[in-house]
Formats: C-alpha cells, structure tokens, sequence
C-alpha cells in the first residue's frame, strides 16, 4: 500500500521507525519509500533526509528526494500529511516566489541593520568576471545595498531591502544569467561543490582520451604529408578525427560556451568569450576543411585546447576547494534534530525582558559618550542586529537571581511530575524536532557529547561544558543551575535541560559563522582592482584579435584564423584574475588556524600597511581577571593575635560579602577564601559604582572602593597603588557599637596579570619597526608602570572613549595606519575608529563585537602570526601580478606574428594559471 493517511500513523505506530516521535512527520511501513510510500527493492536505494539515511524506491524518488534537502527545504517531509507518489510538492521546488514564505526564508535569511542579508551558494563560477557580472548585475536591481561573490568557495552574500526586493527575484535574476544560486548550508554546500568537481573530472577524462586518439591521427597525417598519402586516406583520417573530436567540443568543452553565452546575453565579457571563440572557430574552420577537402583540419588542436584547460581549472578548482573548506572546520555543522522535553514561554519572557532593560540602561549611560564620537561609519560599528538581547553582556546579580528560581522551579515540577507520570507519559513527553523549529522558551535535553544548538540557561543542577570552538580554551567549564549556556559548546559530562533563550540563528555559534561569512565574501580594493584590470584586459584581447585576423588576411590568409586563435588563447587574463582571490582565501584561512579570525575583506590588505599598533590594558595586556595581591591591616583590633589569622578573618569576611556578586574583584576574593569558613551575613545590600553593605554577628561591614567605604567626610585614606604594584585595590571596614564613624580595617590590593606572550609580541612588533602605543581608561599610575615595562613607545591613561578615538585620529592625521587591538566591547568607538582593528574576545563578546578581527583562543601574539602571515600575503599578490602582466606581456607578439601554435597556447595559459594557484598555496605554510 503506498498511500499512508497521517492518521493511520496513529494508529499503526508500531510498524514504523524508532524516530517516529519526530514531531509532525508522517513515516512510510517499514519496507516502503520514504518518498513516495512504494516498496522499495533489495537492495534499496538510500537518501539523508532530516539527519537519517532514509530507503527510496528508485533512483527517481532518491534524485528528487536529494534536490528538496539540497534546496534546504526539508520542512516539506514534516509539514505533508500523507505519503502518495501523486502526493503534491512543495510550490517552492517549482516557484521561486516560495523562498519569499517567512518559515523558508527564515532558514537562511537574516536581519542586518535594519536590511536583509541571506547567504547563498552559487554554481557554475569559473573566474573572476563570474562574480562580476552576478555583483554587477545585481546592483541594477532596486534595493541592492551590497552585493559580494566569493569566487574561491563558490559562496555570495547579499544585502537588500526586503521592502522593495523579494529573495525570489534575486534568486530569478541570478537564475537569468546563467548561475544556479540556492540558499547555503555548510552540508549541501560540500555536496555541491563535490558533485562540480566529480562533472569535471569526467569532463577532464572525456577530454583527455579525445585528445589523445585526436593526436595519433594528426601525427598520421602530419607524416602522411611527406610520404604522398592518398586524397582518401588522409580524408578518412580527417574524418576519424572529427568523430573522436567531437564528444571533447559538444561536451567537455560545453562550460566554457555555456559561461561565453551568459556573459554576452548580458552584454558583458568574461574570460570564457575570447576561449569560447578560439574554440569554436578552430572546430568549424576544420570542419569545413574535412567537408570540402581543402585547407588544414585542427581537431588535436582543439580537443588538447579544451583537456588543458580543463585540467588547469581541475587543478585550480581543488586547490580552491581545499583552500575554501579549511575555515569550514571552525564552526560545526548544528545538529539536525534535538530532543525538545517541554516548553516555558513566559519563563523566557521575563528573562529577555529584564536582560532588555539592562540592556537599555547600558546604552543610555553611553548615549552620551556615543554621540560625541564622530566621524564612524554605523555599518561598520556594528556586527549584526540580534533580535534579542546579549545573554551575557546583560547578566547581573539580578537576571541570575531570576534565572536561578526559574531553574529551582522547573526542577521542582519535574520532580513532582516524574513521581506521578506514567511510562506512556514520558515517552510522549520527549520529541525530536528539527533545530529550525526551535523557539525561545522551549526546554530541550542536551546529550553527552553532543553540540549544544543554541544560547540559553541551565535547569539541571550541574554541568560541564567546552567552549573551546568558541574561545579556543580546552579547558572545560562548570556551569551550576541558571547559569548561562552558550551555543556552539559542547556538553561533556552527563545530559542536561536547558532553556532556550535565542534562536540557533542568533546564537554565539551562530555569530561566529556570519563574521566568517561576511569576511569570505567581501573584497579588499586589491581584488577589486585586479577584477577590473581582467575585463579590461579582455576586451582589448578582442579588439587586438580582430587586428590580428586583418593583418594576417592581408599577408598570408591561410595563417589569419591560427594566428588568432593563439592571440585569444595565450593571452587570456585567467592568471591576473586569480592572482588575489586565491591568496586572499589561503591566507584567510591560515589565519584562522592561528585563531585569528578576520570578519572584514580588507584587514588582511591594512595589516601589511600598518605603522601604529594601539592597545586597551585590561583584558587585552593583561587577563582582565584580578589576582588578590596583598592584603594590608589597616588597624589593630582584637579579631584575632596572629597576623596570618588576622588576614584570613578579614579574608573572610570580605568573601562573604561578595558571595552572589558577579564582580571581577568578588571572584579574586572568593577564590582566594576558597579554603576559609564564610561568615553568614544579614541585611545585605548592594550599592551600584559604591560597593556591598551587610551585617555579620551584629557588626555593620562595607567593602568598596575607599569613598564608599569611609564616606567622604573621613575620605583622608590614601592608597598607594605604584608601591604594592597593584592596578586596584578595595577598603574593607565597618560600624562598632552604634558608632556613625566606618573604621578602615583592611585595604585589598589586586593585580591584573599580564598575558603570557604580550611581552615578545610587544618586541616582535618593535623589530619590524612599528610604534606600540597603550590607550587605556585606567587612571592608576600603574597602567604606566606597566607600559613602561612591556617597553612601549607611548602610554596614555584614564581615557575615556572618545579620548581614544582621539589619540587615533591624531595618529592618522600624521600619515599613521593604526591597528587597535581592544576588548571587542567597550573600546567600540576606537575600534571602529581605527583603519583595521582586533578584539580579544571571549564567547560573552561577540555580539557586541565591532572590530574587523576577532584573536578567539586568547593568545595575543596572534597579532605577529597576521602581521607575518598579511605581510606575506602582500608579497606572494605582487608576484601574481607581476607573473600574470608578464607572461600576457610577453606572449602576445610571439602569438601574434604566427610562432605559437594554439596548442601551445593553451599550455602556456594553463601553466600560468597553475602558477599563479601553486604560489599562493605557500602561504599555508606561513
């Protein structure tokens, strides 16, 4: 029977597949096509559909089963109510206008800045006037703000206004050109890109078979010319010839006129036109030849022609390939399906809305500093337009307190529910649905082992977690109940509830992958350049062909088509216009082995011109993590006789005052209290930008910095910071007796330790003659200190954000180029400010993040591995260019007087190419 009804799937569950309690999907009997319902054969056919290998019928249902997936329109299997091999499909797979439905187009589709970006896969880039003539034609369409194709991975990025513009006419227009654009995904992006690469190589074996029985007749004939063949021999050879030909031009060669035939309905010129030419007239020249008996025939020539360069962009196109997928390694694949346990909307709710209001607190605090700063380019102040706030950049004592009950109630629940529910009831309970399905407010069980899908707060009690894809820290992270959980770290301990609190779309994981995205597909104004020489470079080839053919007409007709066929072929710009992009992407990725992740096009071209390198202190100098450096008595008393129990009681009650508190200083002290007993405190109260007040056995204490805790009118305490060689310190005191005057009982003093490999990085920069200079907010006199020891040519302290913006344009204004290396949040305005600009940022920063580079795993001496590696990189595109201009500069005469044969020819263009590609690829060993 293949017409399954979606309520017999009710009632005749037991004959199905164990993943039947994927919600809403309707399942064939076991032994039936996935697709269609029918009785498939043995063996079968097998398709992956919603992360499962799933039996088909015939090669039919596997085929089309395989096109919804790769058009990411799996939904299609969920959302059918009967399985029927007459069963309609989705409109989308026939109308593109279906991609512009909410629930597709929110699968790839994302809010920007108040415009749209989607990510797309586009097949059948060959070369640089490809992405030309997509980004060029794209742009005539109203409500185009940006349009970038990466030629290298076969990948565009679009920004539009959805207002004037559905997705479904870009999709049309691209379609138009002769491109096939689907939405991307990392998994049907490989399988694309595979199947590409599978079509041509046998297109490259077609090739080279023909060419070489091609070859064997024309050495007949060449030596048939000199032992007086007969007329009808070498006419059967000819003959021969052209059968042999013939599959290599109509079907190995039919990329090449297929992209010639895109570019001039365009009205354009790309690489392909002057190849495409050169072919075609050497095929029908020789054609014409065996029909009528005169003149030369030149199918070797043709079939080599087309095996070359077929081989040459084989080459080419694996070295992309490989190039492309390395940077795919970073952000993982996000599981298909997770197990969804129950749901909590208004628990979520409460959650964003506080983290909301935190959220506008902070922008109205620096509203003002904001507005002062000038001259910034908004678009590239800021990374994305989340549509919920920053989970952890909002955190305070307040959100965890809510999230901490929600957890403790949900726990609760559980348990009384699991003492009352039955064996059917927790088997209905657990459903797997699809990760875009996903909503904020449900709870879903995360397994051992497995990626966690999305941002969110723990409900269990304990779990163990690895943000290391994230932060590029191995080690691995206790989180405790309501704490956060960020997307893109893995679970390595026991499973555990969560709930959501973002879409998948929106989480950390999530962030990571458009930053790489929207740095792979824009252009520095080098590849910009070398795009724009290749057209031109091309139309004059044209142009100096049809010279050519007229000069050679007047002297010697017989040579006018060869000769031109070799000027077309030699001196094809494919070299010139990989010349960039290819090293652009290696370098890129190799990058991103350091760590360091670049999100802009340019950065790589800045930092090889960098002069002036400015640093933030805390946490980008140093860890941001304060240390207890010493503790100082300020007062005998009576507590304790001994000095070391007198610091481990103050110890302790400072501790106590801070347990719950979310601030750096609270965690060095508690850290340093790990082993003490902790008082227990009463009538404990925070005091924003003052510090925290409590009672411990009757005694009224305060621990703050030393204002707040003396207050002002016994303010006469003065701390010396250079001489404890600390970078901040905090007063512990308190009330006796009814007294109204707060009595210094101890000073704490902290440092902040400086990153392991500042220090090297500091003087590596220094070797290559580049000025280091500190801009830091720290008004301690330590921050000096500091700088003054990592040897620095300049340090400036107590800055505020437009101070810094400041010492930038100054620095500029003198011909500086300036790399600011900052925290990825609070440094905004400066990084922004800056020419190229990198944050050292943790999960909790990347949503905030607004520079052109990201250092992930924390090693700041990343910043000499890029300056190395852009340096580099700068160097090897010089080569390029200087090896594509002289080789098209020096064949063109050779071709053009006749001495290069277009076989020849096609070797030397190919050769070229794999040069230029060979060379970049030295910079993966930078």
């Amino acid at each position: 029977m293949s017409n399954v009804p979606s309520s017999m799937a009710s009632t005749t569950s037991h004959h199905y597949e164990d993943n039947s309690i994927i919600e809403g999907l309707v399942l064939p009997l076991a032994g039936h096509c996935f697709h269609c319902g029918d009785p498939v054969p043995q063996p079968p056919f097998h398709a992956e559909i919603l992360g499962k290998s799933r039996e088909m019928c015939c090669m039919g249902c596997q085929l089309a089963s395989q096109s919804i997936v790769e058009a990411g329109l799996e939904q299609y299997y969920l959302d059918r109510s009967e399985i029927n091999r007459t069963a309609s499909l989705p409109t989308q797979l026939t109308r593109l206008e279906a991609y512009d439905h909410d629930e597709i187009k929110s699968q790839f589709v994302y809010a920007q800045d108040g415009l749209s970006v989607a990510e797309l896969s586009v097949n059948n880039l060959r070369c640089a006037a490809c992405t030309w003539l997509i980004e060029s034609r794209l742009d005539e369409l109203e409500g185009i703000s940006k349009c970038q194709v990466n030629l290298t991975n076969q990948r565009m990025r679009v920004i539009w206004n959805e207002d004037k513009l559905p997705i479904s006419r870009i999709l049309a227009v691209i379609n138009e050109i002769g491109y096939e654009a689907k939405p991307y995904r990392q998994d049907t992006h490989e399988a694309m890109l595979a199947r590409h690469n599978n079509q041509m190589l046998i297109r490259l074996g077609i090739a080279a078979l023909g060419s070489m029985q091609a070859m064997m007749y024309a050495v007949a004939i060449y030596f048939g010319e000199y032992s007086d063949m007969l007329i009808f021999q070498r006419d059967f050879l000819r003959w021969v010839s052209l059968f042999v030909s013939t599959p290599v031009f109509f079907y190995a060669g039919v990329p090449f006129f297929t992209s010639a035939w895109s570019a001039i309905r365009a009205r354009q010129v790309n690489m392909d036109v002057p190849v495409s030419i050169a072919l075609i007239v050497t095929f029908f020249a020789s054609l014409y030849a065996t029909i009528t008996g005169q003149g030369e025939t030149y199918y070797d020539s043709v079939s080599m022609f087309i095996f070359f360069l077929l081989a040459g962009r084989y080459i080419e196109h694996n070295a992309r390939l490989k190039a492309a997928t390395m940077a795919n390694d970073l952000v993982v694949v996000e599981p298909v399906l997770v197990q969804k346990v129950a749901e909590d909307k208004q628990a979520a709710e409460l959650i964003l809305q506080q983290l909301e209001k935190n959220e506008l607190k902070k922008i109205a605090e620096n509203e003002d500093m904001s507005n002062q700063v000038s001259n910034l380019d908004t678009n590239e102040a800021s990374t994305s337009a989340n549509p919920t706030p920053n989970f952890m950049q909002s955190m305070d004592a307040n959100v965890h307190q809510l999230t901490s009950k929600i957890a403790q109630d949900w726990q609760r629940a559980r348990t009384q529910k699991s003492v009352l529910s039955t064996t059917e009831d927790k088997a209905k309970e657990k459903q797997m649905v699809t990760a875009h399905s996903l909503q904020v407010g449900d709870i879903i069980l995360v397994e051992a082992g497995s990626e966690i899908i999305s941002d969110g707060i723990l409900l269990s009690s304990t779990a163990t977690v690895s943000q290391s894809l994230l932060t590029g820290e191995g080690d691995l992270i206790i989180k405790t109940q309501g704490d956060y959980v960020v997307g893109g770290a893995q679970n390595d301990s026991q499973p555990f509830e969560m709930l959501v609190t973002a879409l998948p779309a929106d989480s950390q994981i999530g962030l990571i992958d458009r930053l790489m995205n929207r740095a792979m597909s824009e252009k520095p104004k080098l590849a910009q350049q070398a795009d724009k020489l290749a057209r031109w470079f091309v139309a004059r080839i044209l142009v100096l062909s049809v010279l050519v053919f007229i000069g050679w007409y007047i002297v010697d007709p017989s040579q006018a088509i060869w000769a031109t066929v070799a000027v077309l072929v030699a001196t094809c710009p494919c070299a010139l216009s990989l010349a960039t992009p290819i090293a652009l992407t290696v370098a890129t990725n190799r990058l991103a082995s350091y760590g360091f992740l670049t999100t802009r096009g340019h950065t790589l071209q800045t930092l090889a011109e960098i002069t002036h390198v400015a640093f933030d202190k805390t946490g980008t100098l140093t860890y941001g993590k304060p240390n207890l450096l010493n503790i100082e008595l300020l007062k005998d008393n009576d507590i304790a006789t001994a000095t070391d129990e007198q610091k481990d009681t103050v110890l302790a009650i400072a501790a106590a005052l801070e347990v719950g508190s979310r601030h750096p200083i609270a965690h060095a002290l508690l850290t340093a209290a790990y082993q003490l007993h902790l008082p227990s405190t009463q009538a404990l109260q925070h005091y924003p930008a003052g510090g925290v007040e409590a009672m411990i056995d009757g005694v009224l204490y305060r621990i703050g910095h030393v204002d707040f805790a003396l207050s002002d009118a016994d303010n006469d305490m003065v701390i010396d910071l250079v001489s404890q060689r600390a970078s901040s310190a905090v007063v512990l005191s308190c009330q006796q007796n009814d007294s109204v005057t707060w009595q210094a009982l101890a000073c704490f003093y902290f440092n902040d330790k400086v990153r392991d490999s500042a220090k090297a990085m500091l003087d590596t920069l220094k070797e290559l003659g580049i000025e280091t200079v500190m801009l830091t907010g720290d008004p301690s006199p330590q921050a000096l200190v500091l700088a003054e020891s990592l040897g620095m040519h300049s340090a400036y302290n107590g800055l505020s954000p437009t101070d810094k913006v400041t010492h930038i344009q100054k620095l500029q204004a003198k011909g500086g180029v300036v790399l600011m290396v900052g925290d990825g949040i609070n440094d905004a305005p400066v990084l922004a400010a800056a020419d190229v600009s990198t944050s050292i940022a943790g999960a909790a920063d990347l949503a905030q993040v607004s520079s052109d580079s990201i250092i992930l795993n924390g090693q700041i001496d990343a910043i000499t591995a890029a300056k190395r590696i852009s340096d580099k990189t700068e160097r090897i595109i010089k080569q390029n260019f200087r090896w594509a201009l002289i080789y098209n500069g020096s064949v063109l005469i050779p071709a053009a007087l006749g001495y290069v044969p277009p076989w020849l020819a096609a070797i030397g263009m190919s050769l070229s190419s794999l040069f230029v590609v060979l060379n970049a690829l030295r910079l993966k060993r930078a």
